[in-house]
């Protein structure tokens, strides 16, 4: 795992995966949910499952266990099996940012190293675009609990799936 700070206003994370590239865009995209970590929950209720509508114009959002839906991200580009490009929808508050001039944007890269082999990148940009506190987006999405946790989670993801 690696992880980079771009500039003050983005933030830059890699994993590399045993997996040919097409297999490691639609495990990102098809299981994100399963590598989400639950903890991660706009919502008033547990999560019940995560959605990643894999078009331009889908949303990636938090189903309830009552019903209730939280959209937190927009698919702004979607290029299998290379690159998915989406909104961050979600204030420095750490709540649902409706206006879309305040939020900043995820790429997700995968680049084949091998043809056994993918290196997936996250850079999340344009953090300034948030406002007020946005360094607090920046340091959360940044640290530890932020790609870092997604990025781990979602290798040993591919790693059962090899086993």
């Amino acid at each position: 795992m690696m992880s980079t700070r771009a500039a003050d206003t983005s933030v830059k994370h890699s994993v590399v995966v045993e997996a040919p590239i097409e297999r490691a865009f639609k495990v990102f995209t098809e299981q994100f949910g399963s590598f989400k970590p639950a903890e991660h929950n706009l919502l008033a209720v547990p999560i019940a499952e995560t959605v990643f509508e894999p078009r331009v114009g889908g949303y990636i959002y938090d189903r309830g266990v009552d019903g209730s839906e939280c959209r937190w991200a927009r698919v702004l580009a979607y290029e299998p099996p290379h690159r998915v490009l989406l909104s961050w929808d979600i204030s420095p508050q750490w709540r649902p940012e409706p206006d879309p001039n305040k939020t900043s944007e995820w790429e997700v890269r995968f680049i084949a190293a091998t043809a056994e082999r993918t290196r997936v990148e996250i850079e999340h940009r344009n953090l300034e675009r948030h406002g007020e506190g946005w360094e607090g987006v920046r340091d959360g999405v940044g640290g530890d609990q932020g790609w870092p946790l997604y990025l781990r989670r979602y290798a040993e993801l591919m790693a059962r799936r090899d086993r």
